[in-house]
C-alpha cells in the first residue's frame, strides 16, 4: 500500500514540476472540462475530407499558440503576474501535447507523381539521407533509431520538395523500410506502394512487400492477392528467394475458401 501510495505522490510531482498540473489556488480560475465543448466545424467544410480537417486543425493549433504567445506578452507588460504565470503554463502544456502531422508526404503527394527527372539538390539529400541510414544499420546488435529518424526526415524532405525527382522511389522504399522498422505498418505499406506507382519500372520488390504488409500485419488479405499476382509476374526474376512464398500465398488466397471470405 505505502509503495502505491508513493508512486501516486511521485507521479502528482512530476506533473507539478512539468507545469501541466493544476496548483490548487487557480483551481476557481480554470475552465471546467463539461464547459470546454468544441466548436462547430466552419460552414467552409460543411463536409471535409481528412486534407482539410488536418488543415485546419493545424492552423487552429497556430492561432491558438499564437494567442497565448499575446497573452504572455500583454500581462508581462501590464504587470499582471499572476495572469502571466497562467498563461506561460498553458502555452507550456500546449507545447508539450504530442502533435501528430496526420497526412503522410508520401500519401498527400498521391499516387501520380513520376521519377523521371535527375535533380542535383534532390540527388544530394538523398545521399545525406542515406548516410544516415547506413549509420544507422552500421552497428553490429543494435540500430540507432536517432539516426533513423534524421534520415527519414530527410527522405520525406525529398518527396515534398523534389516531387518529379527520379530518386523519389528510392527514397520511398528506404521511408519504407524505415516505417516497417519502427512498425508502422499501415504508413510503411502506402510508402512501398508508392514505390511501384511513382516507378512502374522500379527494380524494387515493393509490390512484394506491399503485399506482405496488408496480408500478414494487416490482415488486408484481398487488397495482398492482386499484388502478389503482380510481384509474381514483375519481380520475381529479381528476387527469387521469394518466388515460393509469393506462388504459395497466391494459392491460398485465390482458393475456394479465401474467395468465400
Amino acid at each position: 500500500m505505502a509503495r502505491i501510495f508513493l508512486t501516486i505522490i511521485l507521479i502528482m510531482l512530476l506533473n507539478v514540476l512539468t507545469g501541466c498540473f493544476e496548483l490548487p489556488e487557480e483551481k476557481t480560475h480554470l475552465i471546467p472540462a463539461e464547459e470546454a465543448k468544441p466548436a462547430p466545424a466552419p460552414a467552409a467544410l460543411a463536409e471535409p475530407g481528412e486534407i482539410d480537417i488536418v488543415e485546419e486543425l493545424a492552423a487552429h493549433r497556430q492561432a491558438y499558440r499564437q494567442a497565448l504567445a499575446l497573452l504572455v506578452d500583454y500581462y508581462s507588460r501590464s504587470g499582471d503576474h499572476t495572469k502571466m504565470t497562467w498563461a506561460r503554463r498553458e502555452h507550456k502544456c500546449l507545447t508539450a501535447v504530442p502533435q501528430y502531422r496526420y497526412l503522410l508526404e508520401a500519401e498527400f503527394a498521391g499516387p501520380d507523381l513520376r521519377a523521371t527527372t535527375s535533380i542535383p539538390q534532390a540527388d544530394e539529400l538523398y545521399d545525406d539521407a542515406m548516410s544516415s541510414y547506413k549509420k544507422a544499420r552500421g552497428l553490429v546488435i543494435f540500430v540507432d533509431e536517432k539516426q533513423l529518424g534524421i534520415a527519414l526526415d530527410k527522405l520525406n524532405q525529398l518527396i515534398t520538395k523534389y516531387p518529379s525527382s527520379d530518386k523519389i522511389d528510392d527514397a520511398a522504399f528506404t521511408a519504407a523500410e524505415i516505417y516497417r522498422h519502427f512498425k508502422d505498418y499501415s504508413i510503411a505499406a502506402v510508402y512501398y506502394n508508392r514505390v511501384h506507382q511513382w516507378d512502374p519500372q522500379t527494380t524494387y520488390p515493393s509490390r512484394f512487400k506491399t503485399a506482405y504488409i496488408l496480408d500478414w500485419y494487416l490482415k488486408q488479405r484481398s487488397a495482398a492477392l492482386p499484388l502478389y499476382q503482380q510481384a509474381m509476374e514483375k519481380e520475381m526474376v529479381e528476387y527469387p528467394q521469394y518466388r515460393e512464398f509469393v506462388a504459395g500465398r497466391i494459392n491460398e488466397l485465390a482458393g475456394p475458401q479465401q474467395a468465400e471470405e
